[in-house]
């Protein structure tokens, strides 16, 4: 059975290439798209996808507020972002909010389905140019 998704891109043309390069594996079915957050809450709670890819920079409030309310509200969806910034600063707000993966939207076509997947049985993914850097800035004491 495939992995239940729904994206969230404030670019139609983004979401078109995403579902193209999620849907042509057969391991994952986009079940809806969403391009601010008041779509996103709707299509999240409509589908109840296993797992949620969003941008940041949607429209409708702040996305790493609605991914905190998401966590909590639909606790069976998993969260990935894909983003453009490769902070790791940036990285480790947005999993403290309760996403459990980032993805840098340059390494997409290569680490996007990567993200899903790991997503989808609960294990943290985050995009190769950030996870060591990551790593250490979690070693770091406060």
């Amino acid at each position: 059975m495939p992995i239940r998704v729904v994206l969230a891109d404030d670019h139609p043309l983004m979401r078109r290439s995403l579902r193209r390069l999620l849907d042509g594996e057969g391991r994952v079915e986009v079940v809806g798209e969403a391009g601010d957050l008041h779509a996103v809450k709707h299509q999240v709670h409509g589908y109840l996808p296993r797992v949620l890819v969003i941008d940041l920079s949607l429209s409708n409030g702040s996305s790493i507020e609605a991914i905190r309310q998401l966590r909590r509200q639909v606790p069976g969806t998993e969260i990935v972002v894909l983003t453009m910034e490769d902070s790791t600063v940036f990285a480790q707000q947005v999993l403290d909010a309760g996403a459990i993966g980032f993805v840098i939207k340059h390494d997409a076509d290569a680490e996007l389905m990567l993200g899903v997947l790991s997503a989808a049985r609960g294990e943290e993914y985050v995009s190769v140019r950030v996870a060591a850097r990551l790593a250490a800035l979690r070693r770091t004491p406060a």
